[in-house]
C-alpha cells in the first residue's frame, strides 16, 4: 500500500515541471524562430530554466520516499 502512495505522490509531483519544461522549451524556440540573432542568448536562459524546473521534479521524487 506504502509503495502506490509513493507513486501516486511521484506521479502528481511530475505533472507540474512536465508542463513547465513543455511552455519552457515551447516559448524558447519560438522566440529563436522570430529572433534568431538572439538564439544564443535565449538558448542560455532556456537551459537555466531546465536546470530549475528539473529541480522541482527531484525535489518531488525525493518527497515520494520520504512520505
Amino acid at each position: 500500500m506504502e509503495n502506490l502512495g509513493n507513486g501516486i505522490v511521484y506521479g502528481f509531483a511530475t505533472l507540474g515541471p512536465g508542463i513547465g519544461l513543455g511552455i519552457l522549451i515551447g516559448k524558447a524556440i519560438e522566440s529563436m524562430a522570430r529572433q534568431p540573432e538572439a538564439a544564443g542568448m535565449v538558448r542560455t536562459t532556456m537551459f537555466i530554466g531546465i536546470a530549475v524546473v528539473e529541480a522541482l521534479a527531484l525535489l518531488g521524487f525525493v518527497l515520494a520516499f520520504a512520505i
